[in-house]
């Protein structure tokens, strides 16, 4: 036999085997806002998961797997986290960590539901994700109802007898968080002053801000992303307004930061308690850091959504997501930001928000760590 022939044929085998290899791979996925207006997020997210399964794979996979990375991108655009969701369910894909807004996580999940995908949010909020009894939803991060009533009461206690407004965004993210936290301050006793919405991706706020420096406003909540609050925080600054702005978890990236400058110093939100300080992330923490990443945010949350799928495919013996989240919903799982167990919504039960407040230097820190 010639050597060429000989070379073509060991040649082929190696790709055989490199092919068998890929098929042997159990492909998970992460979809969030890889492009657009949240990609700070969706970087925070693709960081987290990247993190996950190469410990896993390093501890010896899943089910005698190692695990294959699928990325997708939803903008935060509903239509397309959608059409994302029905992509991955048609790939077979077992389990999704995502998406980042709650606008695409809520239409994702019926697509989801109908192809046997089990779907864990690290960020979406909105309380509707996982109230509407599907069998194939659960997150690690906390719902708006909790955060704002967190924010609420330290508005309360620490703004007695200010003026407060609130804005929104009018996405379901942005306006179901306002609402909630309208809802618990009007239950406290506070009566806002002002009640506006804007849309996500304007960038003139100035006759809002007109509108608040009329009305005498200390305090102004915005229902809303980061990039929005920090144009409108800017515009306050400019037309010489001292109002303290507040918003929800979505302002967790130092992208706010690089948006208002040293003026974002005193801008207050709610957000879990900061994973990276947690005795159970330390491991982890460091590793990213050696990686010149700092794993602020959702970044430790996408990791702990894959540490309880991984956990509790393994104890079930399986990757069905069926079965996969009757183990989860019936057991408690050690992650980075602690030991999660869930109700048979699938929210869980450990999370309590605080508040954090932005320094001049472009970082941000807890203020009232027990909830005060």
């Amino acid at each position: 036999m010639k050597p060429l022939k000989l070379f073509g044929l060991a040649l082929g085998a190696t790709l055989a085997l490199s092919t068998a290899a890929l098929a042997d791979d159990l492909t998970i996925a992460v979809a969030g806002p890889m492009t657009g207006t949240e990609s700070a997020f969706g970087r925070q997210m693709k960081n987290g998961a990247e993190m996950a399964v190469a410990d896993i794979n390093a501890a010896g996979g899943v089910l005698g797997k190692k695990l294959a990375l699928d990325t997708e991108d939803d903008a935060c655009d509903p239509k397309q986290a959608r059409s994302v969701a029905e992509k991955i369910a048609g790939q077979g894909i077992p389990f999704v960590a995502g998406h980042y807004c709650s606008s695409s996580s809520i239409p994702a999940s019926e697509a989801y539901a109908d192809g046997n995908v089990l779907q864990i949010t690290p960020a979406s909020t909105n309380p509707t994700f996982t109230e509407r009894k599907l069998w194939n939803v659960a997150r690690v991060c906390g719902r708006d109802d909790q955060q704002g009533a967190v924010a609420a009461a330290y508005i309360a206690k620490n703004f007695k007898g200010k003026n407060i407004a609130i804005l929104n965004d009018k996405t379901t993210y942005g306006k179901g968080l306002a609402d909630e936290t309208k809802k618990a301050l009007n239950k406290a006793g506070v009566t806002e002053k002002l009640y506006e919405s804007y849309n996500k991706g304007d960038k003139d706020f100035n006759a809002i801000v007109s509108r608040l420096k009329r009305e005498n406003i200390d305090l102004v909540y915005v229902g809303g992303y980061h990039q929005e609050a920090g144009l409108i925080l800017r515009q306050m600054r400019d037309q010489g307004l001292k109002t303290i702005l507040m918003a929800g978890d979505a302002m967790a990236d130092k992208e706010y930061a690089s948006i208002t400058g040293p003026a974002g110093e005193g801008t207050l939100f709610t957000f879990g308690p900061d994973p990276r300080k947690k005795p159970t992330a330390a491991s982890i923490v460091d590793k990213f850091k050696a990686k010149n990443i700092d794993p602020e945010g959702y970044t430790l949350y996408t990791y702990a959504a894959m540490q309880v799928w991984s956990q509790a495919a393994k104890k079930a013996g399986t990757a069905d997501a069926k079965k996969v989240m009757d183990t989860i919903k019936a057991g408690s799982w050690d992650t980075v930001i602690g030991k999660l167990q869930y109700d048979s919504k699938g929210d869980i039960k450990q999370l309590d928000y605080v508040v954090y407040k932005w320094d001049a230097s472009g970082n941000y820190a807890e203020i009232n760590p027990k909830g005060s």
